[in-house]
């Protein structure tokens, strides 16, 4: 990213202000980057919209609008220039790199002096640094929430609160008991869906046939062999990490149902239920970008449905093997390093109970 000059926290905070009064159109908000949509969209031999290729999310656009952009849909070309100045200058490669949303907030939170430098999200031992990170590019949308409106996520349900409490509780008194403690990332189990990453291996390959749609996630090697037909979906008993999808073509819009998903399923933030329910949609918007558009609908998580809205640019670049099992030593180290804990936890007891007596 280029550095621009940074313009004062006062003209920031005054442009926010004269474009909050002058009102956002919700329509702004899924405005794809680029040239706008084609008249004729590349075609495969079957006669539907080509979707093959490889397509990146490198967005820095954040999953929820964030709190002091809450009635803006969008932002300016010059608010846009002054986090991608002071983004470069927080990630410029020296400093512990950013991940998911904090690129974004963390220039929004320095240029609105609520914040001064990026801290790593572990305070304790640092990320590598940002060198070795893709470099995000920005868009003039504020969250890739399209629905509901606020751009938030809606409120989570009794039970879903009371799962992550229980989970949370898990964590803390159990972290490493065996490696079904440890996060399915982690674990090199399987990444996630609906797919939302951006700027860590957000690389997707597409290959498309009358019949199916292969989707290649580069996150942890899955690949997601969609069938195109009409068959009904999996027996209600059949739960699979990432869920069962069936798509359709409906015009130039390919479309995804999903269900028949794990309970422990990585999906947004909350997790998910059995009674998860996704409808992606794949559109080609023009020549390099890709409309991924997905609607997640589980009650007994979220109080009511949610959409997204993410915009996949085309790349040359090549995926390549995510070879994490084969390389997945931390495993090893992190549990052993909680029995040698434990051990000098029995120890340090055995030897405080002797002494007292």
């Amino acid at each position: 990213m280029l550095r621009k000059r940074v313009a004062s926290v006062k003209i920031f905070i005054a442009l926010i202000a004269a474009i909050s009064l002058a009102g956002i159109t919700l329509a702004a908000q899924t405005a794809a980057p680029g040239n706008g949509k084609m008249a004729t969209p590349p075609r495969s031999s079957d006669g539907h919209p080509d979707l093959s290729g490889i397509w990146e999310h490198n967005a820095a656009t954040p999953l929820e609008r964030p709190d002091e952009l809450a009635d803006r849909a969008t932002l300016t070309d010059d608010e846009i220039a002054q986090l991608k100045a002071k983004a470069a200058e927080l990630f410029s490669g020296d400093g512990d790199a950013g991940f998911g949303d904090s690129i974004y907030l963390a220039a929004l939170h320095n240029i609105l002096g609520k914040e001064k430098g990026f801290k790593s999200r572990d305070v304790g031992t640092g990320d590598y640094n940002s060198f070795w990170v893709v470099g995000r590019w920005f868009e003039r949308r504020t969250s890739l929430i399209t629905d509901p409106p606020t751009g938030k996520l809606p409120a989570l349900t009794a039970d879903a609160q009371k799962r992550q409490a229980a989970a949370a509780e898990r964590r803390k008194a159990h972290p490493f008991d065996g490696p079904e403690d440890i996060a399915l990332g982690e674990r090199c189990i399987t990444g996630s869906v609906p797919m939302l990453g951006a700027g860590y291996n957000n690389y997707y390959q597409i290959v498309q046939s009358p019949t199916h749609v292969a989707v290649n996630m580069e996150m942890r090697h899955d690949t997601r062999m969609i069938p195109i037909t009409n068959r009904p979906h999996l027996p209600s008993n059949v739960h699979l990490w990432l869920g069962d999808p069936i798509g359709k073509w409906e015009g130039d819009t390919f479309v995804v149902d999903s269900t028949n998903f794990r309970s422990d399923s990585p999906v947004g933030r909350g997790g998910a239920s059995e009674k998860l329910h996704l409808i992606e949609r794949f559109s080609r918007i023009n020549a390099e970008t890709l409309k991924y558009e997905v609607t997640v609908d589980d009650p007994a998580t979220w109080t009511k449905p949610w959409t997204a809205a993410l915009f996949l640019k085309s790349t040359k670049d090549q995926i390549y093997e995510y070879a994490c099992h084969e390389g997945n030593e931390a495993m090893f180290g992190t549990l052993n390093g909680s029995r040698v804990q434990e051990k000098n936890a029995r120890e340090k007891a055995a030897k405080s109970t002797s002494s007292s007596r």
